[in-house]
C-alpha cells in the first residue's frame, strides 16, 4: 500500500477563506452549466417559432462527434478544455448553444458538455425514379440540372463522421460536381454525347450516358457583369464557416473582376440596409472595405433583401450584359416571407426581370438546404454550397464562366426510347427536374440554366426488352403505330433495329425570340464495362456511391469496395484532385456505421 505523506498547514492557512473560495468556484461552475441548459433551451425555442414549414423536410437527428482530429477545413468548431471546465461559446442574438458537445480538442480527453444543440437542417426527400416500361412511354424528359450543392454537401457531412440524410442527396449534382473529357461544340451552341455500356450493378443491364458540353468563351470576351451580392449578415452567420468564409470568397471573386463590371452589396437581417452602391469592378480596395465591413448579429428577413437587390440589379442593368443576384445564406430565414411556397412565388416574379440568380450555400446546424435549392430553381439560377476557402475557389473562380454567366435558359432534354431494344428505363437523379413529355415544345415551360463551358451528365439504366426484370405491366389493348417520334435515319429496310435512342435537346439563347432543337441517334452497342472510357466507368461509380447513401432498391449486392475498384480504376489525368477526393470520401464511407 503506497503511503501518502500530508504536510501540515502552514501558519498563514486559513480554513475559513478556503472554504469561501471553493464555494465560489462551485457557484460558478453551476452558472455556466445553467446557462449552457438555458442557451440550448432558448435555441432550440427560436428554432420551433421560426420553422414555418415543416412537411416535406426532414429532421437530422443529433449524434455523437467522432474523435476530434486536427482542423482540416473552416467547418471544423472546436470546443476547447482547459482546467476543470471552460468553454468557447459561439453567441447569436446574444446567446447561441455550445457545438459539437463533448468534443475535445486534439490530444485532450472528450468531456461531454450539457444540452447539445439541437440540429434543425432541413432537407426535401424525393422518392427515388423507377423502372418505366417503353411498352407503355417511350418518352422521357426533364430539365438539365447544373447545381453541385448536394456533393459539397454531403462532402461536409462525411469529413465530420457522419453519413448525409437521404435528403441531402441528389444524384445529378454529385455527378455534376465533376468535368469530363467532351470535345466541345463546332458550329452549335451545345455538343451532345452518349456511351452505352454495361451497368456495374447489374451486369444483365445497361447503362446510358448522356453528356451536354456547352460553348466557351476567352475571359476577354465575357460581357460586362452588374452583379449585386445579397448577403445574410443575421445572427446566425455568425460562425467561422458563414460569414467569415463568405467574405474570404467574395475577396476572391472581386479580384477577377474589371472596369467594364459593376457592384453593389446589400445585406439583409432584422431588415435590409444597402452597404455599396453600384461601383465599378476596378475599385477594389473600396468594394473590399464594404466587405470587410460586414457584421453579423438580428433576425433573417430576406424577402426584404431580396426586394432590394432586385430593385438595385434593375437600376444598373446592362443590356447585352450579365445581369446577376448572388444570394449568400444559410437558409435559415425567419421573418418576413419565411414560407416555401411564398419565396417560391416571390423569385419567379422576380425572374421576369431578365435578371438571373447564384445562390451560394454556407454553413451547418441550422441550414435550410430545401430553401436554397427552391430559390435558385425558381428564379433562372444555379446552386453552390461552399464548404471550404478551396470549394469557393472552384466555383468563384475557376469556373467563374459556368457559374455566373449563362448561355441559354429553359434547356431541356428528351429521350425517346426504342421499344424493341429498351424494355424500361430508369433516370438516375433528377427527380425534381421531371417534366411532361408535352413541356419539351412549349416555351413558356421553365427549365435549367445553362452557364458558358458547362458540362451537364445524366445516367438512365435500361432494362433490354425481353429481360427478365421488366415491370410486370399489362400490355396496352390500344395503341398507335405511328406514334413514333421516329428518329433522324432509318435502316435500309425500313427499320430502327440498330438504334437504341434518339436525344432531343432544345434551349432558348439569350435575346432569341424562341427554342432551339439539337438530335443524336444512340446506336445498339452496348459496350463491356471494362471497354467504357474512364469518364463512363467514373461516373457510374459517383452514382453508385449515391445510390448507396440513398439506400437504393435498384443498387443490388454492389458495395464500397465494389465501388472503390471502379472510381480507382477510372480517376483519369484528375488534374484538379477531385477525382482522388471523391475516391477518399467513398472509402471515409465505407467506415462510418450508419446511424441506428
Amino acid at each position: 500500500m503506497q503511503n501518502v505523506e500530508q504536510s501540515a498547514p502552514g501558519k498563514n492557512y486559513q480554513p475559513e477563506r478556503v472554504n469561501r473560495l471553493a464555494v465560489i468556484a462551485s457557484c460558478l461552475v453551476l452558472s455556466i452549466t445553467i446557462g449552457c441548459h438555458r442557451s440550448a433551451i432558448e435555441n432550440d425555442e427560436e428554432k420551433r417559432q421560426s420553422l414555418t414549414q415543416t412537411d416535406e423536410t426532414s429532421q437530422i437527428e443529433p449524434a455523437l462527434p467522432p474523435p476530434i482530429s486536427p482542423p482540416q477545413t473552416l467547418n471544423d468548431v472546436v470546443i476547447e478544455t482547459k482546467g476543470t471546465f471552460a468553454a468557447k461559446r459561439l453567441h447569436e442574438s446574444g446567446q447561441r448553444a455550445f457545438v459539437n458537445a463533448g468534443a475535445a480538442p486534439y490530444g485532450h480527453d472528450s468531456y461531454h458538455l450539457p444540452a447539445p444543440v439541437i440540429n434543425n437542417e432541413s432537407y426535401n426527400a424525393q422518392k427515388e425514379n423507377g423502372f418505366i416500361a417503353t411498352s407503355n412511354d417511350q418518352l422521357s424528359t426533364f430539365a438539365i440540372d447544373v447545381d453541385t450543392a448536394s456533393y459539397a454537401n454531403i462532402r461536409r457531412f462525411l469529413n465530420s463522421g457522419q453519413l448525409p440524410p437521404v435528403g441531402a442527396v441528389r444524384i445529378e449534382e454529385m455527378i455534376n460536381y465533376f468535368d469530363y473529357s467532351l470535345s466541345p461544340p463546332q458550329a452549335e451552341p451545345f455538343a451532345i454525347h452518349a456511351e452505352l455500356g454495361n451497368a456495374p450493378w447489374n451486369e444483365s443491364h445497361n447503362l446510358l450516358k448522356i453528356s451536354l458540353k456547352a460553348k466557351e468563351l476567352d475571359g476577354k470576351e465575357l460581357a460586362p457583369s452588374n452583379l449585386v451580392f445579397l448577403i445574410d449578415v443575421s445572427g446566425s452567420m455568425s460562425q467561422p464557416n458563414k460569414l467569415p468564409l463568405l467574405q474570404k470568397s467574395l475577396y476572391m471573386l472581386v479580384d477577377q473582376l474589371s472596369a467594364k463590371d459593376r457592384v453593389t452589396i446589400v445585406t439583409y437581417a432584422g431588415s435590409d440596409s444597402i452597404v455599396l452602391q453600384p461601383t465599378a469592378g476596378d475599385k477594389k480596395e473600396h468594394i473590399r472595405e464594404a466587405i470587410n465591413s460586414l457584421a453579423s448579429g438580428g433576425s433573417t428577413h430576406a424577402s426584404s433583401g431580396i426586394h432590394t437587390a432586385y430593385r438595385l440589379a434593375e437600376q444598373a442593368y446592362m443590356p447585352g450584359g450579365n445581369n446577376r443576384v448572388i444570394l449568400a445564406s444559410d437558409g435559415d430565414f425567419n421573418v418576413g416571407v419565411t414560407s416555401r411556397d411564398e419565396l417560391q412565388e416571390l423569385i419567379r416574379n422576380k425572374k421576369e426581370s431578365n435578371i438571373y440568380l447564384t445562390v451560394l450555400g454556407f454553413g451547418m446546424g441550422n441550414y435550410a438546404d430545401d430553401t436554397m435549392e427552391l430559390l435558385a430553381d425558381s428564379g433562372n439560377g444555379n446552386y453552390a454550397y461552399i464548404d471550404s476557402i478551396l470549394e469557393a475557389k472552384k466555383v468563384l473562380v475557376k469556373e467563374r464562366a459556368s457559374t455566373l454567366f449563362t448561355l441559354a435558359r429553359d434547356v431541356k432534354l428528351q429521350i425517346e426510347f426504342n421499344p424493341e431494344i429498351v424494355g424500361a428505363y430508369r433516370l438516375l437523379g433528377y427527380e425534381n427536374r421531371l417534366l411532361a413529355d408535352e413541356d419539351f415544345n412549349d416555351d413558356s415551360k421553365d427549365a435549367g440554366e445553362i452557364g458558358l463551358g458547362h458540362t451537364v451528365t445524366a445516367l438512365y439504366e435500361l432494362i433490354p426488352a425481353g429481360n427478365a426484370d421488366l415491370p410486370d405491366v399489362d400490355p396496352l389493348k390500344y395503341s398507335l403505330t405511328s406514334s413514333s417520334t421516329a428518329p433522324s435515319q432509318a435502316d435500309k429496310g425500313g427499320g430502327y433495329n440498330s438504334e437504341a435512342a434518339t436525344i432531343k435537346l432544345r434551349y432558348i439563347l439569350p435575346g432569341s425570340p424562341g427554342s432551339v432543337k439539337q438530335e443524336l441517334v444512340v446506336k445498339n452497342h452496348p459496350k463491356e464495362l471494362a471497354a467504357t472510357s474512364d469518364d463512363f466507368r467514373f461516373s457510374a461509380s459517383v452514382a453508385g456511391f449515391g445510390m448507396l447513401l440513398k439506400n437504393s432498391e435498384y443498387i443490388g449486392s454492389t458495395n464500397y469496395q465494389q465501388l472503390l475498384l471502379l472510381a480507382k480504376g477510372s480517376r483519369g489525368p484528375d488534374e484538379e484532385g477531385y477525382r482522388a477526393e471523391f475516391i477518399r470520401l467513398l472509402e471515409m464511407a465505407s467506415l462510418i456505421k450508419p446511424a441506428t
